[in-house]
């Protein structure tokens, strides 16, 4: 019987990273640039957690060492949540203004 370790997770993190980073270069609609950036983000929250479960040095005396992951999470998700509400913002603004969220007809934001 095989069990879950720290590398499985990693792998599966690495994985969705990749995977949101794809959707973030290669896609033009801009909802599922925002929805790749989350992605990735749960990505770096699965690997905080993953060190957090599995600490790197086994007999090291536990001084909040397992919680320390996660808080690094919950400040990401809370970035996460504002990084979302910003950018739907601005989305529905330009929407309105150009009738389009194609992120390649985003120039007037240049100057």
């Amino acid at each position: 019987m095989m069990t879950i370790g720290p590398v499985h997770y990693l792998v599966l993190g690495a994985i969705l990273f990749t995977l949101g980073a794809a959707g973030v270069v290669l896609r033009r609609n801009a909802v599922v640039v925002l929805m790749s950036v989350e992605l990735m983000l749960n990505a770096v929250n699965l690997t905080f957690l993953a060190f957090s479960r599995f600490p790197l040095v086994q007999n090291a005396p536990m001084q909040g060492g397992i919680l320390q992951g996660h808080v690094a999470v919950f400040f990401v998700i809370a970035t996460a949540a504002a990084e979302a509400a910003v950018g739907l913002a601005i989305i529905i603004a330009v929407f309105r203004s150009r009738t389009s969220i194609n992120v390649d007809e985003f120039d007037s934001l240049k100057f």
